[in-house]
């Protein structure tokens, strides 16, 4: 795998090519598609579970492409694969209905809406905040790819693509909400008569990719002699002669 803060040269593997790796990812995707199929089983709310898959159907051959032309790491992989599940079960059970809640009481005995004073189901809140804390170093190993960012740009392009895709998901939501209506744009807003429900969500999406990111740059300044440097030189202005 290439290093992680490593320039994006054509020396990069287009593909992986390593057969542990490869293992790997569709070890992954075999579990997926387990995990899709005990999903769509009877779920409580069939039309929701279609309208929420169909965006995992747009994404799919997003991550082919990735699989077949980025050097994705396995760590990167697993990140988008816990997403991909933990959506699947907001899906199955709509997101405002997920019951984590009697889950926590049955197997600890304990209410986690009473130990975390939440007064509405969070399911979909957390997963908000899982999109940003699991996917922004993926995505950041996209821009250190695609676009060669180094320093300040490999961490700040990724917080601002996790804001924009959680912005753009709320305008999509809105506007399923107001083309279908009625119950089933109910079920897929799941604002819970929360207002600021978007604001919100967003919100969590940004704190949960900035805390990765924080934690990947503080890796990244304990293991690399370069960090500092590269550091500065990102935020350097180029000159270039006339």
């Amino acid at each position: 795998m290439a290093h992680p803060d490593g320039p994006a040269t054509s020396s990069l593997p287009r593909h992986p090519v390593n057969a542990r790796h490869q293992r790997h990812v569709l070890t992954l995707a075999a579990i997926f598609a387990v995990f899709v199929a005990v999903s769509g089983w009877q779920p409580w709310y069939r039309h929701d579970w279609l309208l929420e898959n169909a965006l995992v159907l747009l994404a799919i051959p997003v991550l082919v492409a990735i699989y077949r032309r980025l050097p994705f790491s396995r760590l990167s992989w697993t990140l988008v694969f816990a997403f991909l599940c933990l959506h699947e079960l907001g899906a199955h059970y709509t997101y405002a209905k997920v019951p984590y809640d009697e889950w926590s009481q049955f197997l600890a005995g304990v209410s986690l809406n009473e130990l975390l004073g939440w007064e509405r189901n969070n399911f979909d809140r957390v997963i908000h905040f899982m999109y940003g804390c699991l996917l922004a170093y993926p995505v950041r190993e996209i821009f250190l790819s695609l676009a060669s960012a180094k320093g300040f740009w490999g961490y700040f392009l990724p917080l601002d693509l996790v804001l924009s895709t959680s912005a753009l998901f709320e305008l999509i939501e809105w506007g399923a909400a107001e083309v279908f209506g009625g119950e089933l744009g109910a079920a897929y807003l799941g604002t819970q008569g929360d207002a600021w429900d978007a604001h919100k969500d967003m919100a969590l999406a940004g704190l949960g990719a900035l805390l990765t990111l924080i934690a990947t740059a503080l890796i990244n300044w304990r293991c690399h002699r370069d960090f500092a440097r590269e550091w500065a030189d990102s935020l350097t202005v180029k000159r270039q002669d006339a």
